[in-house]
């Protein structure tokens, strides 16, 4: 995954707006028809990969929309699997991020809406087009384009886009281990969880510290917005990362799988600013065969 521009006649600028479009109205519903119970509608990998009625309302939402705004387009989501497209151009779509935090009434959830350019299922055959993350309990708006750069925008009580000027968004120049603030999360596999704790463990105590919000989308944002310096996570699949990966890029930073020049994948993602990058994609790939 690179942030260089993309070749053919895409106008990222467009692409970015409709990104901006979705994720807001998708957020105002799961933010204002929250129930005042939320029960868990089905699992899917494992008992603790829970999927509520919200996630699914906020799809169809996303897809509806999609349908009317960019029939020729392909679609992946990933409560609803994906759906063909002709234009080269594939929406990939998080209908809540942090499905569990918001089952708990937790703030940090939201719906990250992407458009690639490849095939989004296969590491490395795919680069982002334009993005967005809406954070609607606090209020804010992740977007970007490619060769735009990224930027943060707020919503309003309501969810409604303001009309503030957007603040653009720079990674840290952190570049000592010991100094970084790292996130990261966890998988939905009781027994992968263990080999993830002794990466951890070990980790833990040569770094600043470590958070842990419950949503890749939001962490790759936070990256993106300076305030974590640096994210890894295995597990994570191409909805949870392709609009917030995009977002770091354009940030300035660097985003890949474990190993030198490896795309991101469910295997291993690692984001940071550059130098924040390299000494932990290097911890990463030392620690991996724990995993």
């Amino acid at each position: 995954m690179s942030g260089e521009a993309l070749s053919g006649a895409v106008d990222g600028a467009a692409l970015e707006r409709l990104a901006v479009e979705l994720a807001v109205a998708a957020g105002g519903l799961v933010l204002h028809e929250r129930p005042a119970r939320v029960d868990v509608h089905r699992t899917k990998s494992t008992d603790l990969d829970v999927v509520t009625l919200m996630d699914t309302r906020s799809e169809e939402l996303l897809r509806s929309r999609l349908a009317a705004a960019r029939p020729h387009d392909a679609v992946l989501g990933e409560e609803g699997g994906g759906v063909a497209g002709t234009s080269g151009l594939t929406w990939v779509l998080d209908p809540i991020d942090g499905t569990v935090n918001y089952l708990y009434d937790l703030p940090a959830y939201a719906v990250s809406v992407a458009v690639v350019r490849g095939d989004p299922t296969v590491p490395g055959a795919w680069a982002p087009v334009a993005g967005a993350v809406a954070s609607p309990r606090t209020g804010e708006l992740f977007h970007g384009r490619s060769g735009g750069g990224a930027w943060l925008s707020r919503l309003d009580g309501d969810g409604a886009l303001t009309p503030a000027e957007p603040e653009r968004l720079a990674v840290t120049d952190a570049d000592d281990l010991g100094q970084c603030l790292v996130a990261t999360g966890f998988a939905y596999d009781r027994e992968a969880r263990r080999g993830q704790a002794a990466m951890l463990c070990d980790l833990l105590p040569r770094v600043r510290d470590v958070r842990r919000a419950g949503a890749a989308a939001l962490d790759l944002c936070h990256v993106a917005a300076g305030r974590v310096d640096a994210y890894y996570e295995r597990g994570v699949q191409p909805w949870d990362y392709a609009a917030g990966a995009l977002l770091v890029l354009e940030a300035g930073g660097r985003v890949s799988g474990a190993a030198p020049g490896s795309p991101a994948s469910g295997d291993m993602l690692v984001a940071g600013g550059p130098a924040a990058h390299a000494v932990l994609r290097a911890e990463v790939e030392r620690l991996a065969p724990a995993l």
